[in-house]
């Protein structure tokens, strides 16, 4: 049986073939605001439910509940705001009632809203919050403060799609088609795994155990803008492909694309994702170590912590938590800090620094951290561009 969407329903904010001239036609005549790259993002995701319960950016109730109780006000968990922020000019010129015409940094309209409210914000308290910290230099802080001071919510409607790179085209699968396709498949449990990496031995070595235990797993990579450093998303996709072509078993793993932000929010990120994929049709999602962290704001296992913090119903996906996965030579295979009797002598990870540092050098990376064709490709993918 297909697992219930957050809320119950799957949210739709895309408009229908016939509604689009008509839409197009109005926005020529509707004040222009201009969405962020998260915010491009986050309308794609209000629109084809994956925000579900969302139906569009945040009021000051929903926000400052969320940030407040991780709870949006009707007391389903909620952990991220979801909000579309414009300069104090632009809101004095629009009423709550207004419509807005959404638009791209080229200044494509992809979208309207109806603005139901429009407010202020801390972004100190909502770092602290929200991030765990006001440091600036958490690049999710650094976000906020780098956002224009107010507010407008409301409910959306989107024309158009953003557009991505065609590499992900065939990838790019909303949630209404994740769910007709683990129905078509037979798959009532299924793991989702969220990673804005190249999968490496030990993500390999938890997909595979958590495999074990479910009918099938959803390799979903976040696509969404990263911060600097982090690999991009087309040479992650090129690794991507080449180990579930030759070490997945085809039947039982998929794998399709999260066009989502990342916000580096650690724990409270952690719920937001299993969320989302929770709206994709997912039963289960893999939470391991650090999980949405950056630099060393979180604890190890902080992302698994914060759900003892819900009601297991409420959030109605089940995580499954791993721990600090290794290649150990003394076992001589994957093992975890349950399993292994060794010092970390014996064990093989590498940091993303060091990495980067072996990469720079034209180093292959070890056959016991990353299979060889991942090695070879990010090698040549460094030759062009440095990450």
């Amino acid at each position: 049986m297909t697992i219930q969407p957050h809320g119950g329903k799957l949210i739709n904010r895309l408009c229908s073939e016939e509604e689009k001239g008509e839409l197009l036609a109005r926005s020529r005549e509707l004040p222009k605001s201009l969405l962020s790259k998260r915010e491009v993002s986050d309308l794609e995701l209000l629109a084809t439910g994956v925000y579900s319960p969302l139906q569009g950016f945040m009021n000051s109730e929903a926000y400052n509940s969320v940030v407040d109780s991780m709870h949006l006000p009707n007391g389903l968990p909620w952990a991220l705001p979801i909000v579309h922020a414009v300069s104090e000019d632009f809101a004095d010129g629009v009423s709550e009632g207004d419509e807005i015409a959404l638009v791209d940094g080229e200044g494509a309209v992809l979208g309207m809203m109806e603005v139901t409210d429009k407010f202020t914000f801390d972004p100190k308290k909502e770092a602290r919050e929200v991030y765990r910290t006001d440091d600036l230099e958490h690049p999710g802080v650094a976000a906020l403060h780098d956002m224009p001071p107010v507010l407008l919510g409301g409910p959306v409607t989107a024309i158009h799609l953003p557009g991505h790179d065609p590499i992900f085209q065939e990838y790019l699968l909303t949630p209404r088609e994740t769910r007709y396709f683990f129905k078509y498949k037979g798959w009532d449990r299924v793991v989702a795994f969220q990673t804005r990496n190249p999968i490496h031995r030990a993500h390999e070595y938890i997909q595979k155990c958590a495999l074990e235990m479910v009918d099938a797993l959803l390799i979903h990579p976040l696509i969404g803008e990263t911060k600097a450093g982090d690999i991009p998303a087309d040479v992650r996709m090129k690794c991507y492909e080449v180990l579930i072509d030759n070490y997945y078993p085809p039947e039982r793993a998929y794998l399709s694309v999260f066009p989502a932000a990342m916000r580096y929010a650690g724990p409270r990120e952690a719920i937001f994702h299993s969320i989302c994929r929770k709206n994709y049709g997912c039963t289960h999602f893999i939470v391991g170590r650090d999980h949405a962290g950056v630099g060393n704001y979180y604890g190890t296992y902080d992302a698994q912590k914060i759900f003892s913090e819900f009601d297991p119903q409420a959030i109605g996906i089940t995580p499954m938590f791993f721990d600090y996965t290794f290649y150990c030579r003394a076992c001589g295979h994957m093992a975890s800090d349950k399993t292994c009797a060794h010092d970390a002598g014996d064990h093989v990870f590498l940091s993303g620094t060091k990495v980067r540092e072996m990469l720079r050098e034209g180093k292959d990376l070890p056959d016991e951290f990353t299979r060889p064709e991942i090695s070879y490709i990010l090698l040549e993918a460094f030759k062009t561009q440095e990450f």
